[in-house]
């Protein structure tokens, strides 16, 4: 079946609908597809946006996990590679840490290595899944407004890709469709509480065609600012760099921008960068939200829509995956069986991870950076010593990597 005639085939009502066709979404109504619930999936963007626009590409064991559970994994094994070392670069030199192999000691414990996988070839795997099994979607449909929340029947008010508005009536809705989507717009005053908090740093983040330039993702701490490395493709490598607020992505050229990656990642003492175009270019603030609790009568919060991670530790699109199987199983239970345990427990159950994962990207991103000025009176060098004090923990403890190890792939 094509995605053109999965379209017209679609009512205007399911069990379940399902805002937004990203790792979140796509998992969520697979899973509730392959159980036989009756649910739709809107997505305001074409296909082919959904299947290749770039985002992370880290995916923890957990999440492998669950693909492979729910049969969603022949893509990752097919096209992912596996990842286990990170490479951190400061002023006294260069250490790594095995981490696929750290952390997996304890009972219950989530470490090894990581699959790097895009995330635009998870989507695209996912959606052609979905669809291959008559899964039901609507493409270029914008969610505007979720409705009746509070009762037994929500709806959804839409707009259709020819322009004409429509309303979707369903037992249950999630809104997978980010923090500025109609699910978390739809919340009443007073319902939710909204915690906040900007890290005070700036990135611009590259992609490069360009080989990777060391096996391992590298995190280079220096005195001009973070750098980062994250290979994606044999051909295609992501790269960071710290960068000052309000100025825009262009400001500097590629030259420059290769120049002063060499600086940071201290190529002349560790070996140049392979060089190459610049094929994206985007300057993003490290934020973090988190929407609390996340369901309002009817209405559940799921991915980006419920909570945003700074990218230091690479989480979210692993947080997502994880609140997408346990939001399957509560709204599987409470629709064939009237079990509604699940659905009752799914926002305390998924904060304990989300808050985990909070406190691991703060404490990353302490790391990584030289901190805005504190309100405590702690200047520069102060937090600078504490940082290097922390690196140097890091490079000779073993409770301490463990620890990282642990926490780095777990969610």
């Amino acid at each position: 079946m094509t995605e053109s005639q999965n379209s017209r085939d679609l009512r205007e009502s399911a069990d379940v609908i399902v805002l937004g066709a990203g790792p979140a979404g796509l998992v969520l109504a697979n899973l509730l597809h392959a159980a036989g619930i009756d649910c739709v999936l809107l997505e305001r963007a074409s296909p082919t946006h959904v299947r290749t626009r770039a985002r992370a590409g880290f995916l923890a064991p957990h999440t492998g996990r669950i693909l492979d559970r729910h049969g969603l994994a022949d893509g990752l094994h097919r096209r992912g590679t596996r990842h286990g070392t990170c490479e951190f670069r400061t002023r006294d030199g260069r250490f790594r840490l095995d981490y696929g192999a750290l952390g997996q000691g304890g009972q219950g414990s989530q470490g090894g290595p990581h699959h790097v996988y895009p995330q635009q070839y998870l989507v695209a795997d996912l959606l052609t899944h979905y669809l291959d099994h008559g899964g039901r979607i609507r493409f270029h449909t914008e969610a505007l407004a979720v409705g009746d929340a509070d009762g037994t029947r929500p709806y959804v008010t839409a707009r259709e890709p020819d322009g004409r508005p429509t309303r979707w009536t369903a037992r249950y809705v999630a809104g997978c469709d980010g923090r500025h989507g109609a699910a978390r717009r739809s919340l009443p005053p007073g319902t939710v509480r909204r915690h906040h908090h900007d890290h005070g740093v700036t990135w611009l983040g590259l992609l490069a065609e360009a080989p990777p330039s060391l096996d391992a993702v590298g995190y280079a701490v220096h005195d001009r600012g973070f750098a980062g490395h994250m290979a994606r493709t044999p051909d295609i490598t992501r790269y960071y760099l710290q960068w000052q607020r309000g100025v825009p992505a262009d400001a500097w050229p590629e030259q420059r921008i290769w120049d002063e990656l060499d600086v940071r990642m201290r190529a002349a003492d560790h070996g140049p960068l392979h060089r190459g175009p610049l094929q994206e270019r985007g300057v993003f603030d490290l934020t973090c939200d988190v929407v609390e609790p996340l369901r309002h009568g009817s209405l559940f919060l799921a991915g980006d829509a419920a909570s945003l991670l700074a990218p230091a530790a690479a989480k979210g699109a692993n947080l997502a995956v994880l609140e997408a199987e346990i939001l399957a199983e509560a709204l599987t239970d409470a629709l064939t069986r009237g079990d509604t345990a699940g659905v009752d427990g799914y926002s305390d159950r998924c904060l304990e991870h989300i808050w985990r994962a909070q406190e691991f990207t703060g404490w990353m991103t302490r790391l990584l950076h030289a901190p805005p000025d504190t309100d405590e009176g702690a200047g520069p060098t102060f937090q600078a010593a504490l940082r290097r004090s922390r690196l140097a923990s890091l490079r000779s403890s073993r409770v301490h990597q463990e620890w990282f190890a642990e926490n780095y792939v777990g969610v």
